[in-house]
């Protein structure tokens, strides 16, 4: 189908659940035509993928899934070629695939750490390589990456190799938007506070390997790794739904080039990231100034 200008081919990784899959129905919704980054569709995620078809079926939307994975670089590859093959372009990236784990930070193998970056980090890494030839050349694009509030804001325990990944990940982001804005590409960070709820990170959390030193944490703590989802619960207000995630990444979407945000923070718990992010913003331009990097900064750049 013909790109009309507000029409979007979207590529949304990590979409079988939670944010992601809620962020390819937002997209949809908003009529867009969005390709869901699944992994193993025909087996583990085959009823993710059914559900995608139902909904799509269901509501008139063009959404579909695209088989993936972003811990490797072929296959990355290949389904970028195969959306932009079957649509004629790639528009706008949304960087949601991660990996959650929970407990003591020494309990994790090296190993661990370097599976959690894999996916978090490198797989980012991996898409922008594969992404970001076809938008330079089309001179125009959007970037958006789903962060964590975890990274300047309240910071709770146990949940360390996931909390140094988004910061990671966080930076990342942060250096490759002055690099892409001169081939017409924005770049967007969603940050969603602690959603307990509605996303199966804590369903779906990695545990340490090492049992004998996470028992050394268990018997100091006690049962505080186990309550830390409850304990975060807490401080959402009664309606908050992660599903304004998901409205917050189609709002950007729709958004003209540079008139986006560089940070948008989704947190009904208020852990206090924003805060942190607005100045940490605003210093981040006022150093671009200096240098004489202004030509680098969107009017979105310090909101």
């Amino acid at each position: 189908m013909p790109n009309d200008g507000t029409r979007k081919v979207v590529l949304v990784t990590g979409a079988s659940s939670g944010i992601g899959a809620l962020s390819v129905r937002a997209l949809a919704r908003a009529g867009h035509t969005v390709c869901a980054g699944v992994r193993q569709p025909g087996t583990r995620n085959a009823p993710a993928v059914a559900d995608l078809v139902r909904h799509a079926a269901e509501h008139r939307v063009d959404a579909h899934a695209v088989e993936w994975d972003v811990t490797s670089q072929e296959s990355v590859d290949a389904a970028v070629g195969r959306i932009v093959a079957e649509h004629g372009r790639l528009d706008v990236v949304v960087h949601n695939a991660g990996h959650m784990v929970l407990g003591a930070a020494e309990a994790f193998t090296v190993e661990q750490f370097a599976e959690l970056y894999d996916v978090n980090v490198l797989g980012t890494q991996r898409v922008n390589r594969a992404a970001l030839p076809g938008l330079r050349e089309q001179g125009s694009g959007l970037l958006v990456w789903i962060g964590s509030s975890s990274t300047r804001g309240g910071c709770p325990p146990f949940l360390a190799p996931y909390f140094a990944a988004k910061a990671a990940m966080e930076a990342l982001a942060v250096s490759y938007a002055a690099e892409v804005l001169p081939f017409g590409i924005d770049t967007a960070i969603v940050v969603p506070g602690a959603f307990p709820s509605g996303t199966n990170h804590f369903v779906h959390a990695g545990a340490p390997a090492d049992a004998v030193r996470a028992e050394a944490y268990d018997r100091r703590h006690r049962s505080l790794p186990g309550e830390l989802g409850g304990r975060l619960a807490a401080l959402v207000p009664a309606g908050a739904e992660v599903a304004a995630v998901a409205e917050a990444v189609a709002r950007l979407v729709a958004r003209g080039h540079g008139t986006r945000p560089l940070h948008t923070h989704v947190d009904p718990g208020r852990d206090g990231s924003e805060v942190v992010c607005a100045v940490a913003d605003r210093l981040r331009a006022d150093f671009f100034r200096r240098i004489g990097l202004e030509d680098l900064l969107t009017a979105g750049s310090s909101l």
